[in-house]
């Protein structure tokens, strides 16, 4: 916990500094929703044709989801996907003519959550 998916148009791949976006986000996590750091997991998932309306070009899309044990008010989900949407704009470039289409969201994980780590 946190567990974060990070899910982006392959064609933001050169213009998106995902390490960077990544370091910045665990850290809004913890001062945010009292996160541990060591907890803080992001994986990035390229996503392929992303189709906006009937365009199928000129689009690229990026979606935060962010999964946290339950407890969180509303105003710090809500105050997490606005930060969320902020690193966003700092860390995502996309080419010359595109146009961004970024969200975010901060749900509940499943009270049948559970993890393990190995050594």
């Amino acid at each position: 916990m946190p567990q974060i998916t990070v899910d982006y148009s392959e064609r933001l791949a050169d213009g998106f500094d995902r390490p960077a976006f990544a370091r910045d986000l665990h850290t809004a996590v913890v001062e945010i929703a009292a996160a541990k750091p060591p907890a803080c997991k992001t994986r990035f998932r390229r996503t392929e044709d992303p189709v906006v309306g009937p365009d199928t070009e000129g689009h690229a899309l990026v979606h935060v989801h962010i999964g946290l044990l339950a407890g969180r008010t509303d105003e710090t989900k809500a105050r997490l996907t606005e930060t969320v949407l902020e690193l966003l704009r700092r860390y995502v470039k996309p080419a010359g003519g595109e146009r961004l289409h970024a969200s975010a969201e901060v749900r509940d994980l499943d009270p049948s959550y559970r993890k393990f780590e190995s050594e």
